[in-house]
């Protein structure tokens, strides 16, 4: 169809990870050959290489009820099966989160279904994932796409329960759900909490995965939808609907869900009107058509308060029939492959970068300072022949001169290396602090004492009022860690400018610690939180089931960043000196081999020949490891056009 379809794109990403890791494989190779590999790096490359393994690119689709969003993810993904793999008839069909991807761990295809009365317990969904028994599984057979259809279908199932049984489960409000209750007065309830389904599409396992969501009332039900998954997927599409246009539940999904997700430059968020084929009239020229088609968008995007630019219309149902049939004019009228152009060439791209930013800048920055460490070996080994040759035919009194001026360098050296260890201990002990304000203790202390007054409160007030004295605490913790760190980062950036300043070893930079990522959350948690806190439902809802909800899905992701702050902050405390300290003992042994190849030759002229020897045979060795860690990096930096273009080459 288009050479820059999504699918080739994806191929070209995974191929890139591939030589990604390959290089990785090969860095780790060179240090045990190189005799520089100790255990602390080997398992810090391993777990690099196993995060590369476990990469994926998620793609969100998020929209009310019958806008054609399910649809839409038959014809981008999954037409090669000529015909609707996933349930997308008319009207709701979409009945909890469904999760799509390749489980590479356990390497089968499966459809596991996570009952809906597990509402009622104290687990959110991402501790059930850890625990594949609390799910009902599915067999899927991939060689048949009618029986992976039929299987599909067990994830849209509805079951008819009790009033009381659904308020329980906080699905179901007296006052706004008067219309869904049946004629014996039972609601019909989603037979599922959430859904995951693994199998072997090529995209999937090149590490797509597809998050399908459900309307906004679900939305509502499933907070880890919102402060989870959804601000975690690398792309989010909120889907129109070109026979509606944007209606009230869709701004209240866009504003309450949708709009925030963009505040990170590195995360895509595109808006699709779907559904263009309701507008298609045989009476009009397709001029006219287009300006109709045009109008809604321009409308959609004032609404929305966004560039109109953005707004991509498309008929998915005529994309997914087009491509059926292999009917080019259908597939062009449809607008399909223009969403599909930019799926690959705007999301892809930031996906690479947050996988630059993580695994290729950290395993580059190893790269590197082995790099600067044969770098700086070669030069010392340079120094020395150039001094030894110098020597030749010179007398006695030189060379003393020579071991006097090394000696009192040695001496300089070694104060300066007193003076490296006492702001090291100021490091440390910044460290320690910064370690100490994100504690889990306190922060399991303030959780307890808030669970306790929320189930001492016989008020709504009361309740709204601990939930808002929780999240004031730690939003202030946060903050206190975050300006911590700022001071711990200035200190180290002022201790390697020194000790490079003072010994000329070069532009060695320390890793520095953020605490933006973390930050963000927590403002995105305190938000949704107050959100919960000043909703209607929140107050007609059951005391037990409002605490409950609160500390499964707020209260234990505030407490998942915590953690995850702790230890990114622990790991980069221990490893923040590590380049400077390889440099100064670099330089130590150095000092003392110079110092005893001056001592011998003092003592014997014979020597100076067989060392210059040496030395030769060394920096020959030196510039061979330099040019494997300069090919290394060059492979490491390779961009993702690269690959595309080689894939585009071969599929030609």
């Amino acid at each position: 169809m288009a050479a820059d379809r999504f699918t080739d794109q994806m191929q070209a990403y995974g191929k890139w990870k591939s030589t990604l890791a390959q290089a990785i494989i090969n860095y780790q190779a060179w240090l045990e050959k190189n005799h520089m590999s100790v255990a602390d790096l080997e398992l810090r490359i391993f777990e690099l290489l196993e995060q590369l393994k476990g990469d994926s690119l998620t793609i969100a689709f998020v929209a009310e009820f019958a806008r054609g969003k399910t649809e839409l993810i038959n014809a981008i993904f999954f037409s090669e099966y000529d015909r609707r793999l996933l349930p997308s008839e008319a009207g709701r069909t979409t009945m909890c989160p469904t999760e799509l991807f390749y489980d590479i761990a356990e390497n089968e295809s499966y459809i596991r279904l996570l009952p809906i009365e597990t509402r009622l317990e104290d687990t959110s969904i991402s501790e059930h994932k850890k625990n594949p028994i609390n799910w009902t599984n599915i067999n899927l057979n991939t060689s048949s796409s009618e029986d992976m259809a039929e299987a599909f279908r067990e994830v849209v199932k509805t079951k008819p329960v009790s009033q009381e049984q659904a308020h329980k489960l906080g699905l179901f409000d007296a006052e706004h759900d008067k219309g869904h209750v049946n004629d014996d007065g039972s609601i019909n309830i989603p037979m599922w909490r959430h859904a995951l389904i693994s199998f072997p599409h090529p995209l999937l396992k090149e590490g797509l995965n597809i998050l399908d969501t459900p309307g906004l009332n679900a939305m509502g039900a499933e907070p880890e939808l919102t402060l989870n998954m959804l601000p975690n997927a690398q792309a989010v599409v909120f889907v129109l609907a070109a026979d509606t246009g944007v209606t009230k539940s869709d701004m209240d999904m866009w504003t309450h869900h949708v709009k925030a997700l963009n505040a990170d430059a590195r995360h895509a968020r595109l808006v699709v009107l779907n559904k263009i084929d309701t507008l298609w009239d045989e009476l009009k020229d397709e001029g006219s058509i287009n300006n109709t088609i045009q109008a809604q968008c321009s409308t959609a995007a004032k609404m929305l308060d966004i560039d109109e630019k953005t707004v991509f219309p498309v008929s998915a149902q005529k994309g997914l029939l087009a491509k059926i049939r292999h009917d080019k004019e259908l597939v062009e009228k449809s607008n399909i492959l223009s969403l599909e152009s930019i799926l690959s060439t705007d999301i892809l791209p930031k996906k690479q970068e947050i996988v630059r930013d993580s695994i290729v800048g950290e395993i580059g920055s190893m790269v590197k300072q082995s790099r600067d460490l044969i770098a700086s070996r070669l030069n010392d080994a340079n120094k020395q022949l150039s001094e030894l040759k110098n020597l030749s035919g010179k007398n006695e009194d030189v060379i003393t001169h020579l071991l006097k001026k090394t000696r009192s360098e040695q001496a300089i050296y070694y104060k300066s290396v007193e003076s490296f260890q006492a702001n090291r201990k100021l490091f440390n002990e910044a460290h320690t602090q910064l370690l100490s304000i994100l504690s889990l203790n306190e922060l399991d202390q303030l959780m307890s004492k808030t669970r306790k007054t929320m189930a001492n409160t016989w008020t709504t007030v009361g309740l709204k009022n601990s939930m808002k004295a929780f999240f004031e605490v730690i939003t202030n913790t946060i903050k206190q860690a975050s300006e911590r760190t700022d001071k711990s980062n200035m200190l180290i950036q002022g201790i390697y400018r020194k000790f490079n300043a003072e010994h000329n070893l070069g532009n060695t930079k320390p890793k520095l610690f953020s605490m933006s990522k973390y930050k963000r959350h927590m403002e995105r948690l305190y938000h949704e939180a107050d959100a919960y806190r000043k909703s209607p439902v929140t107050t007609m809802t059951e005391q037990s089931f409002v605490i409950k909800k609160f500390f499964i899905s707020m209260v234990s992701h505030a407490r998942n960043t915590f953690f995850n702050a702790h230890h990114e902050a622990e790991v980069w405390g221990k490893a923040a000196m590590s380049p400077l300290v390889a440099r100064i003992k670099e330089h130590k042994d150095q000092m003392e081999k110079r110092l005893e190849s001056l001592r011998k030759i003092n003592e014997s002229r014979d020597t100076l020949q067989s060392r210059v020897a040496e030395l030769e045979r060394t920096a020959e060795a030196l510039n061979i490891q330099l040019a494997d860690l300069n090919l290394l990096m060059d492979t490491l930096n390779q961009p993702l056009d690269n690959f595309i273009k080689k894939n585009k080459a071969k599929v030609a």
